[in-house]
């Protein structure tokens, strides 16, 4: 059975009787027109498919717990659904923790995630009653103890490890191998379950937490990882007598961004994990873990999309035809960074038959500002409306002010509806956080 994440466009897109694409029932022209661009447009019913197919796929192992990553897109009104959906949510800083308790998520359904947490964010994660915090190294060891104990909390902990285990992605989006600036190698899990026995007394070690990295394409990987950390768990339990009931395998799903893309199902990752549980638990006698999946890609991106005006358009003598949108790098660095690519349509034309290829550029004073290259799409007029699917994880995420370039809008859009998720930033917003120093207010 598919699942949304092998499709590259949101499950409710067509084609409208206007001849423009629709998503949710709203044409985007009429978003583009009503909220400006670029915009991000969310679909509530994609999204809502992916947490249905998970619930549904792990439906034989009850003992799972989905926490929604929200690194890869986070606001307010996403936590809420994924409370109605039954998720918990991973979080990676101190504004993910406090996103999610100004929507008044329940926080002990959360866990705290990151290489270097500072102080003020294990004091505030302890404040807010995080569930758990998965400790990456010796250092957060020490500190989340001396929190937990100005708290006169028993902080519950799980052990980041890399498991050895590298997948076919790319370089910077791979966190389980080896040399990794994340968690502890399994020759240093003895000395940090040492440490919490012997003088961490305000922390409860109840597990492992691996993450084997981003945009996974293959089943495997998902089985070798449980085999590394059950072993690794009965083998600290024999040797110190003690109880680790928690699992956490990270997420790193993948989804189709373009045809050559064919990442497995939800369904087809669940019966792998779930096979793994059930062969490396009666391998190693350890009873039915509680099992932590983190989805964050899969649960959001395909549900997302970005909508650009056309605007300025450059053909190089017997060269290429550069096509600006009023957008770009800013709003998504993932083609600059990691040569990310893309699906796109003219929405406002997707089925003109006269093509050329062009090469779509943003707006930024920088000439690798290139959102895609070599694309054949109907002839681009200026004002025609730009639809880049798959752009709902880390685009907002990672969006930023550079050339003080503003914050695109979010909107969600559901059975005709919209409702705006995050509000165009204004120039005022942009300026808020500067100061002038008064010695530079005076001419001498």
């Amino acid at each position: 059975m598919k699942t949304a994440n092998q499709y590259i466009k949101p499950v409710t897109t067509r084609i409208n009787d206007r001849g423009n694409i629709e998503i949710g029932g709203c044409d985007l022209t009429d978003l583009a027109n009503k909220y400006g661009t670029p915009l991000y447009i969310y679909d509530e019913a994609t999204i809502r498919a992916i947490t249905g197919s998970y619930k549904s796929a792990f439906k034989e192992y009850p003992q799972i717990q989905m926490m929604y990553a929200s690194k890869a897109f986070m606001t307010k009104a996403i936590c809420k659904i994924m409370e109605q959906e039954g998720f918990g949510l991973d979080l990676c800083s101190g504004g993910e923790i406090y996103t999610a308790f100004q929507s008044g998520f329940d926080m002990t359904k959360t866990l705290f995630n990151g290489n270097n947490k500072t102080y003020e964010e294990i004091n505030y994660a302890l404040e807010c009653n995080v569930g758990i915090i998965s400790a990456d190294n010796f250092y957060e060891l020490g500190l989340i103890n001396d929190i937990a104990e100005i708290h006169n909390k028993k902080a519950e902990i799980i052990l980041r490890v890399t498991p050895g285990i590298e997948c076919h992605t790319h370089e910077y989006i791979q966190t389980g191998h080896l040399d990794s600036k994340f968690g502890f190698d399994l020759t240093q899990t003895d000395e940090a379950v040492e440490l919490i026995l012997k003088e961490y007394k305000n922390l409860k070690l109840c597990g492992l937490h691996a993450h084997i990295g981003s945009q996974i394409f293959e089943k495997q990987v998902y089985y070798d990882e449980i085999e590394v950390l059950f072993k690794e768990i009965k083998r600290l339990q024999d040797k110190y007598n003690i109880s680790l009931n928690k699992v956490n395998l990270g997420g790193g799903l993948g989804i189709k961004y373009t045809e050559e893309d064919e990442p497995i199902s939800v369904f087809e990752a669940a019966e792998t994990i779930t096979e793994s549980i059930k062969i490396n638990s009666k391998k190693y006698g350890i009873n039915s873990p509680q099992i932590y999946i983190e989805p964050g890609r899969s649960i959001i991106g395909t549900a997302g999309v970005t909508i650009y005006t056309a605007g300025s358009s450059k053909q190089v003598p017997n060269g290429k035809i550069y096509q600006a949108v009023d957008g770009g790098m800013s709003d998504n660095i993932r083609p600059s960074l990691y040569q990310a690519k893309y699906t796109v349509e003219v929405a406002n034309k997707p089925d003109e038959t006269e093509k050329e290829t062009v090469t779509i550029s943003g707006k930024h004073c920088e000439s690798g500002d290139i959102l895609i290259k070599d694309i054949n799409l109907p002839l681009i007029e200026e004002g025609d409306i730009i639809c880049f699917y798959d752009t709902g994880a880390y685009g907002y995420s990672m969006s930023s002010n550079y050339n003080r370039v503003l914050k695109p809008a979010a909107v969600l859009v559901n059975n005709g509806k919209s409702d705006i998720i995050i509000n165009r930033q204004t120039y005022e917003q942009l300026c808020e956080s500067d100061v002038i120093p008064e010695r530079l207010k005076f001419k001498e």
